[in-house]
């Protein structure tokens, strides 16, 4: 399963040498996060989220040819993590 997700990402990217693909159990499923160059990260999900709901079709319909469930995340380092929300302006 990773060769054809890392060839299939690798072909849509500007920048393949940069594509990391780490998989792991979870759930009785495996788990592939998928990296790749924050330039790239708009490529790989696709207008409305087509492209990547694409892949994870392809790759569900392979695994389930092998009697297997596999799960495919994006790792979106551009995303800035939730701080302690901002307090309120002091009133007059």
């Amino acid at each position: 399963m990773e060769p054809l997700i890392l060839y299939l990402v690798r072909s849509l990217v500007d920048h393949p040498d940069q594509v990391a693909l780490r998989a792991s159990e979870v759930d009785g499923a495996r788990l592939y996060e998928l990296k790749v160059s924050p330039e790239d990260v708009g490529k790989v999900i696709g207008r409305d989220g087509r492209t990547v709901g694409a892949l994870r079709t392809l790759i569900g319909a392979a695994a389930q040819k092998h009697g297997q469930k596999v799960r495919l995340e994006i790792q979106d380092d551009r995303r800035v993590p939730p701080g302690p929300a901002p307090s309120p302006p002091d009133s007059p």
